[in-house]
């Protein structure tokens, strides 16, 4: 039964990587040798020099960094406050409150998309990173985290803070937030993962290079009538988008699974 556990998971890591390998091979081909019979190694970085001088793939970058970054520096705020409320404050209604709360986890985002997409052309906010990023300030699976780390943290630190004079908000950054600092890593690696691969609601919010993350700028570049059906510009321009998360996950994997497995999400 261990060597069977092990070949499974080794075949299952195996069609995980495959289409990786594809991809980091095709980048690297000339553009005539992608689809022929032969396996003759040459291998160029041309691909990825006409990938990036054909789309502002810089300012892409740039967008899409401020957005996920954004997102998750106001996401970190509210879910914290709201935590801290859930757990320990008592008001009326704070069961139900957190019942409608936790539904938003099964609402998918996609259904909302019409009512979000009037409100901002109510507040002409289209075509703008702040446009993107305002449906996901609040996350209702952060709240629910961090709750959850804040209900077992002892309130007797919050007791001995009070009595050396600390206010609300010093007990939540003094008190609560360092303990939950492996709950924030796990709610944070979640965040900017999923805002980075976004595509559907920047696409419909977007018009102008200016404010378009990578995922749609990728789309408009596999689409263009100048690349066609060059796989070689397409799977390289993929690899440009997707090497920082990968990257990010190969150097601080120890990191990423640890912190999963001290905020209690298996």
């Amino acid at each position: 039964m261990r060597y069977l556990k092990y070949g499974m998971m080794y075949m299952l890591a195996a069609i995980w990587i495959i289409p990786i390998l594809w991809t980091v091979w095709t980048s690297f081909r000339p553009r005539d040798l992608i689809v022929s019979a032969g396996g003759a190694l040459q291998f160029t970085f041309a691909n990825y020099q006409t990938a990036w001088n054909a789309a502002p793939f810089g300012q892409y970058y740039v967008n899409t960094i401020e957005i996920a970054i954004g997102i998750l520096a106001v996401q970190l705020v509210t879910v914290t406050l709201a935590a801290y409320a859930f757990a320990r404050m008592n008001f009326l209604g704070k069961d139900v409150i957190l019942m409608l709360v936790m539904m938003q986890i099964m609402v998918p985002p996609d259904i909302l998309i019409v009512q979000n997409y009037q409100v901002l052309k109510g507040l002409h906010l289209l075509d703008t990173k702040l446009g993107i990023m305002i449906p996901y300030f609040a996350s209702a699976f952060g709240t629910f985290l961090l709750r959850q780390t804040f209900k077992s943290v002892p309130y007797e630190l919050e007791e001995a803070a009070r009595l050396d004079g600390c206010n609300l908000l010093q007990i939540i950054m003094r008190v609560y937030v360092p303990l939950a600092v492996p709950s924030i890593i796990s709610f944070g690696i979640v965040s900017i993962s999923h805002h980075w691969n976004a595509f559907l609601w920047p696409l419909i919010v977007t018009n102008s290079p200016e404010n378009r993350p990578l995922t749609v700028g990728l789309a408009i570049f596999a689409h263009a009538s100048e690349t066609g059906a060059q796989f070689a510009e397409v799977t390289a321009a993929t690899l440009i988008i997707a090497l920082p998360l990968l990257l990010g996950f190969f150097i601080f994997q120890k990191k990423f699974i640890n912190s999963f497995m001290h905020s209690g999400v298996k």
